[in-house]
C-alpha cells in the first residue's frame, strides 16, 4: 500500500460506510468495505462486512475466500478451511482458494496435501506467483529437488522482483548442487531486502571454499 493510500484511508472509509448505510443490501458495497477495514486493521468490522456480504449472496466466493484469509491469519485454521472449501463449492475453478487451503495443509504439516492443493491451483491459474514459490517451498522439505527447482524457476519467471522468489531459488540450487548459482540468487534476495537463513549462508559459503 502506498503512503498517498495510507494517507486516504480515512476518507475512503468514510465514503464507504456513507454508502452501505445507504444501501445496506448492496453485496459489493458491503464486501468492498469489508476489504478496506481488513487494510486500515479493523479486524472485527472486517469480519462483519464480509459476513453480510455472504448473507446477502451465498453465492460470494471472493467474500468467502476474503473472511478465510482473516481467520488464516488469527490462527482459525478450521474456519478459514471451512470457507475456503465453501468457496470452491461455489465456485469449483476458484484457484486461489485451492491456494489458500494449501497453506493451511502447510500449516498443518501435511506436505502432501499442500502439494496437492497448490498444484490444483494453478492448474487452474498458472500466474499465481505465490503459489509456485510455496510449492517451491513444500517440495523442497519433501526433499523432491527436481520438482522444486522447476517450481522455483517459474515463480522468479512470474515475479523478478520477489526476494523470496530468489531465496526460494537460492535453496533449489543448493540442493541441486549449484552452489554458484544459489550464491548469485541468495545474494539478490539480500539486495532486495530478505533476511537470508545464516545457518543457510554458512553451508553455502562452506560449499563453495
Amino acid at each position: 500500500m502506498t503512503e498517498q493510500l495510507k494517507e486516504d484511508l480515512p476518507a475512503v472509509i468514510a465514503e464507504m460506510e456513507k454508502t452501505v448505510a445507504e444501501f445496506p443490501e448492496n453485496v459489493i458495497a458491503q464486501h468492498h468495505l469489508g476489504l478496506v477495514y481488513m487494510k486500515s486493521g479493523r479486524i472485527e468490522e472486517a469480519i462483519g462486512c464480509l459476513e453480510k456480504a455472504i448473507e446477502l449472496d451465498p453465492q460470494s466466493a471472493e467474500s468467502m475466500i476474503n473472511l478465510g484469509a482473516i481467520y488464516f491469519g488469527q490462527g482459525e485454521l478450521r474456519k478459514a478451511e471451512e470457507l475456503n472449501q465453501q468457496a470452491i463449492g461455489v465456485n469449483p475453478k476458484a484457484a486461489q482458494a485451492y491456494a489458500n487451503l494449501g497453506l493451511i495443509a502447510q500449516q498443518n504439516n501435511d506436505l502432501d496435501t499442500a502439494i496437492e492443493r497448490y498444484e490444483k491451483a494453478l492448474a487452474i491459474d498458472a500466474t499465481l506467483s505465490t503459489v509456485w514459490m510455496n510449492l517451491t517451498s513444500v517440495l523442497t522439505m519433501k526433499g523432491e529437488d527436481d520438482r522444486a527447482l522447476a517450481a522455483a524457476h517459474k515463480g522468479l519467471e512470474l515475479d523478478g522482483d520477489s526476494p523470496l522468489a530468489h531465496n526460494n531459488l537460492a535453496v533449489a540450487l543448493y540442493f541441486s548442487e549449484r552452489y554458484s548459482e544459489a550464491r548469485k540468487h541468495m545474494e539478490k534476495a539480500r539486495e532486495l531486502g530478505y533476511s537470508v537463513d545464516p545457518n543457510f549462508v554458512a553451508s553455502l559459503e562452506q560449499k563453495l571454499a
